[in-house]
C-alpha cells in the first residue's frame, strides 16, 4: 500500500455493473489522481480472479453488479479470504440503508455516485491514506447507533433484514421469481423460499400479494 504522500503508486481495480460509468470513473482517477488501473470487472467471479492476479491496493465497487449479484457479498468473500485490499463502495443505492452494511462487511469507505467528482477523488485519497470514509450524515447515524442498544423495538421496517433478506427483497421488488432469484443468486428455492418467509415476517405482511407490493413500491422508492 503506498503511503498518502505517494498515491501515484496505487494500483485500482474497478467492479462496476455499467461500462460508460467505468470509463469516466477511470478518466477521473487518472487525470485527477494520476493511478494505475490494473483491472476492470463486472461481476463478482472476474472481480475475484483480478483481485488474486493483480492485487491492487483499492478496489473501487458498485453494489449492483451484472447477473443481479451483489457487491456487499464480493466485500464478504474479500473479507473471508484475508485479500490486502482496500475496497471504497461507490454506488448509487441510498447510503441510510446500506453504508453501514457495506462497511460492516470489510469496505473502508461508502459514498454514493450523485456526490461530486471532488468528493469522489477525497474519497479514495481518504481509503488509499489507510482512513474510513463516510460521509456526516453516515458517520452521526453510526455513532448514534453505538451509543444505544439496539432491540427490536428500536428497529424498523427494511432495517431488520439481513443482507441476503435484503438482495432477495429487492429482486421481488424487480418481479423477479422464487425460481429466477434462486438461479442468480445459486441458492435452493427452498433456501429462498426461507427467506420469503422471514421477510414477510420481519415485515410484517400477510400475503404474497403484500409482499411483492411492499417490495415493489420500495424498489420504486430507492431506484434499486
Amino acid at each position: 500500500m503506498p503511503d498518502s504522500t505517494n498515491i501515484k503508486q496505487a494500483r485500482v481495480l474497478i467492479v462496476e455493473d455499467h461500462p460508460m460509468f467505468r470509463e469516466h470513473l477511470i478518466q477521473l482517477i487518472t487525470r485527477d489522481l494520476g493511478v494505475t488501473v490494473c483491472g476492470e470487472a463486472d461481476n463478482i467471479r472476474d472481480a475475484m480472479a483480478l483481485l488474486e492476479k493483480e492485487k491492487p491496493d483499492i478496489a473501487i465497487v458498485d453494489l449492483t453488479l451484472r447477473g443481479g449479484s451483489s457487491g456487499l457479498e464480493l466485500l464478504k468473500d474479500i473479507k473471508a479470504l484475508g485479500l490486502d485490499v482496500q475496497v471504497l463502495v461507490l454506488s448509487m443505492h441510498d447510503e441510510d440503508l446500506y453504508a453501514e452494511r457495506a462497511l460492516r462487511a470489510g469496505a473502508r469507505g461508502y459514498i454514493t455516485k450523485n456526490e461530486a467528482s471532488s468528493e469522489v477523488i477525497k474519497a479514495i485519497r481518504c481509503v488509499l491514506g489507510g482512513e474510513i470514509y463516510a460521509s456526516q450524515r453516515v458517520t452521526a447515524r453510526l455513532l448514534q447507533r453505538m451509543s444505544q442498544k439496539r432491540t427490536p423495538s428500536t428497529l424498523a421496517g427494511v432495517d431488520t433484514l439481513a443482507d441476503r433478506e435484503l438482495e432477495v427483497f429487492q429482486m421481488l421488488g424487480r418481479g423477479k421469481s422464487t425460481k429466477e432469484i434462486a438461479q442468480v443468486l445459486n441458492l435452493g428455492e427452498s433456501t429462498v423460499e426461507t427467506y420469503r418467509a422471514r421477510i414477510k415476517e420481519k415485515l410484517q405482511l400477510r400475503s404474497a400479494a403484500e409482499l411483492y407490493l411492499r417490495a415493489g413500491q420500495w424498489v420504486r422508492d430507492h431506484g434499486a
